[in-house]
């Protein structure tokens, strides 16, 4: 099934579609991708913010003006690359945590649901982004980033309800 149809399926239901992942084969390169693909959307959301800066809405009087290509360099270096390895380490303490409360599960059960969650709730983070750059960081900006929070743990507890099951 396409990946647009699985994120939408996911909002509804993240347990089934995560039974559905399990059941095929074990693929780390398809989880894997599910996290660059994320990560690559949510780098991408970034862009109004940083037009918002470099515009000169956020500066501080005496401070210089940043350089575009310097602050996109950073969140590329950022989301590409620090922020995946990082998202290994949450999968590994889940994992860690899971297996002291005694669930079945795999290592790449609890990978493949956190960048599984990941992903599904990059839309909500691309909105983030996008009011971010518009609006600035204000109330508004602030309850679209709680929103993609709650919708973040929703999704990654009905997927890791699936794990060790299927």
């Amino acid at each position: 099934m396409a990946l647009t149809t699985n994120i939408i399926r996911t909002w509804r239901g993240p347990r089934r579609v995560m039974e559905g992942f399990l059941t095929d084969v074990p693929s780390e390169a398809r989880a894997f991708g599910f996290l660059i693909v994320g990560c690559l959307l949510v780098f991408v959301a970034q862009w109004p913010r940083l037009t918002r800066r470099v515009a000169g809405f956020e500066a501080v009087p005496t401070d210089e003006p940043p350089v575009m290509e310097q602050l996109v360099a950073y969140e590329f270096l950022s989301w590409m690359v620090v922020w995946p390895l990082f998202m290994f380490l949450i999968a590994a303490i889940i994992y860690a945590v899971g297996r002291a409360f005694k669930r079945s599960m795999t290592p790449y059960e609890v990978r493949l649901s956190l960048f599984w969650s990941f992903l599904a709730a990059s839309p909500l983070l691309m909105l983030h982004g996008l009011m971010a750059g518009f609006f600035g960081y204000g109330s508004e900006t602030t309850i679209v980033g709680a929103a993609w929070l709650a919708g973040f743990i929703w999704i990654l507890t009905g997927s890791l309800k699936a794990t060790g099951q299927a």
